[in-house]
């Protein structure tokens, strides 16, 4: 092969958890079925050690940014779960590839809802056969006591302000738009995404937020404060988590449990929309609705909607032109109702 033709060859990263079998002999296969569509498969470097020691024949795959720039990568195949997917969406960062998460049977919020054959999914990658969905991401900034910017990261799903120290509370005030709204003691705080409104939000008792919706939700930790509930704000708005100097001990910035950053007394996150959202490919778009109900196994017996009477549930244009239809039919009883 020629260097012209090795340019023009389209580089798929490929992510993999290589500490499980399985995912690891899905990886070899898309692998192969990347190379056998003339396709370029590429491995992160911290993840070819692990994986070439379980999966021999990934010995000689092409690594990100020694072999790849990420600027060059097309899209970031993923097979493994939502946290691998979260790991992918790190490593194309710096570049516009889409991630899609191949469904391994385990129900997630980021993989495909359908369980695909790897080597069916390969060919829609390769013809492009996908959709692309953006998801709003976050801005995060810590700032010393000068108000100077000393470590600025990004989230998908969330920031987490926590106390370093399990047996003291964090002193925090919590900050919207640049005027305090409240101090209190707490375990710590969680400022999310509506991506991320399934994941440490639902745990700490945040509302689910639709993935369409671009919102903020900031979720006090265990907060010992009457008024000291989940907030909601729009994505224009900046939330700023400040650790009171008088608090007893350290905090720590977690953002999507992968990076962190120590937070002494004083220190101050501010967070806000990313200008820079994640994109996601779907081979299967689903309506979040069913990505809840599969995830959770919430009880849906004697629901009477079309799909109960069809048998086939609706496509979200089709879901959406059936709102509008009712909120239609509304307008026009409520016109002429006496």
């Amino acid at each position: 092969m020629n260097d012209a033709e090795t340019e023009a060859q389209r580089s798929i990263l490929v992510v993999a958890h290589a500490h499980r079998a399985d995912t690891v002999a899905a990886a070899e296969r898309v692998v192969a079925a990347l190379r056998a569509a003339g396709a370029r498969p590429v491995l992160a470097l911290d993840d070819g050690e692990d994986l070439v020691q379980a999966g021999p024949s990934l010995a000689d795959v092409a690594v990100l940014g020694i072999d790849v720039p990420v600027t060059d990568i097309e899209l970031a195949i993923v097979v493994g779960g939502d946290g691998t997917i979260l790991r992918a969406a790190e490593l194309v960062r710096e570049g516009r590839a889409p991630v899609l998460g191949i469904n391994m049977g385990h129900v997630g919020f980021l993989a495909e809802i359908e369980r695909d054959d790897m080597d069916e999914a390969v060919r829609r990658v390769i013809a492009r056969d996908y959709e692309v969905e953006e998801r709003m991401a976050l801005q995060v900034r810590v700032k010393d006591t000068g108000d100077s910017v000393i470590y600025e990261t990004w989230a998908l799903n969330e920031a987490t302000v926590e106390k370093a120290s399990r047996e003291r509370l964090l002193e925090v005030v919590v900050e919207i738009d640049g005027r305090p709204l409240s101090t209190f003691g707490c375990d710590g705080m969680v400022v999310s995404t509506p991506t991320g409104s399934t994941a440490y939000n639902f745990s700490a008792g945040g509302p689910v937020i639709w993935p369409t919706v671009e919102a903020i939700a900031v979720v006090p930790l265990s907060a010992h404060a009457l008024f000291a509930k989940p907030l909601v704000v729009g994505p224009e708005h900046s939330v700023a988590i400040e650790v009171l100097e008088r608090t007893n001990g350290t905090g720590i910035l977690w953002c999507d449990g992968r990076r962190s950053h120590d937070l002494p007394p004083g220190a101050r996150v501010v967070v806000r929309r990313s200008d820079r959202p994640v994109r996601l490919a779907r081979l299967h778009p689903a309506q979040f609705t069913d990505r809840l109900v599969r995830k959770f196994r919430l009880p849906v017996e004697g629901w009477r909607g079309p799909a109960a009477i069809t048998g086939v549930l609706p496509t979200q244009s089709q879901a959406h032109a059936a709102v509008v239809d009712d909120v239609e039919t509304d307008i026009v009883g409520s016109e002429v109702a006496p």
